[in-house]
């Protein structure tokens, strides 16, 4: 009899070992049906019992939006600049942050919410929070789709967004978009792996986010705070949320400045604290069912 000989490889090695900064692309791709999986039970899960579903989308910018104009532009009068509807600046300041803050709070009980699931079957950890990500995403197309309706109401049926253009630096915008994900899965990831031993974070994510927002200039031009009180400006100034959302105003509506140092400042602090996440988390995954 004609002996045969097989050849056997192994398809994965499991193994305690990982780089200091390990994204393994080919398993993550290797593994895209899972991630779309994901994405699915995201965006289905989310909403699946309410009467409303996906119209809660639109309703929380919306509103948002409203709340602030009467408050911040109305009451305390704070300019928008350059004539632009102060419905308008607030809607893009929130539909900035919403993508991120979205990010960070989805991604920062990552191994809470799967400890069952990372118990019992092996696939890259690191898929869960991408699937936030992703799944934001979405969400995050459907309320830029909003705001450039709204954007196309002012300037047709009204004279009071004449100013309000599209810049050129909009090509940028989603390498823009990208430096948000990068920003809040870093943030989140951390976040989540610190969770794991300090559970006290958890109760100060939600709480963190919102002072986080007050410090981002979502409801104000960065100009206004810095000619209001500049001698705190600065932590302002520097905060890389502020940075983005200010970017993402002028690419839309013109408001502003731009420069190449701006937008690689956040790009650079956003690529920067995704690798720290990264690495955090990558080690926390290790050993965080002896500790969850």
């Amino acid at each position: 009899m004609e002996s045969k000989h097989i050849k056997s490889d192994w398809l994965y090695t499991i193994s305690p070992k990982k780089k200091l900064i390990d994204l393994n692309f080919k398993e993550i791709w290797r593994y895209r049906d899972l991630l779309f999986l994901f994405v699915k039970r995201d965006i289905i899960t989310q909403y699946k019992q309410t009467i409303l579903g996906p119209l809660w989308y639109f309703i929380q910018p919306l509103f948002t939006s409203v709340i602030f104009t009467l408050i911040f532009n109305n009451l305390a009068a704070i300019p928008t600049g350059n004539g632009i509807p102060s419905f308008l600046f607030n809607l893009a300041g929130i539909t900035s942050w919403n993508y991120f803050s979205s990010c960070l709070t989805g991604t920062s009980d990552t191994f809470k919410v799967n400890q069952g699931i990372f118990g019992k079957v092996y696939f890259p950890r690191v898929i869960t929070p991408l699937s936030i990500v992703f799944s934001n995403l979405i969400k995050f197309g459907i309320q830029l789709l909003v705001f450039a309706c709204f954007y196309f109401y002012f300037v047709l049926f009204t004279d009071s967004a004449y100013n309000a253009f599209p810049q050129l630096a909009i090509v940028l915008l989603p390498i823009l978009i990208a430096f948000m994900g990068l920003l809040g899965l870093g943030f989140g990831m951390i976040i989540s792996s610190m969770t794991t031993k300090y559970r006290d974070l958890s109760f100060l994510v939600g709480f963190g986010v919102q002072l986080l927002m007050y410090g981002s200039a979502v409801m104000y031009p960065l100009s206004y705070f810095k000619e209001k009180v500049p001698e705190y400006s600065w932590l302002v100034e520097y905060n890389p949320m502020t940075t983005i959302i200010e970017l993402f105003r002028y690419m839309t509506l013109g408001i502003g400045d731009f420069s190449i140092s701006q937008f690689l400042y956040a790009g650079t602090i956003s690529v920067i604290l995704f690798l720290i996440g990264l690495v955090i988390f990558n080690k926390t995954e290790k050993s965080f069912i002896d500790t969850v």
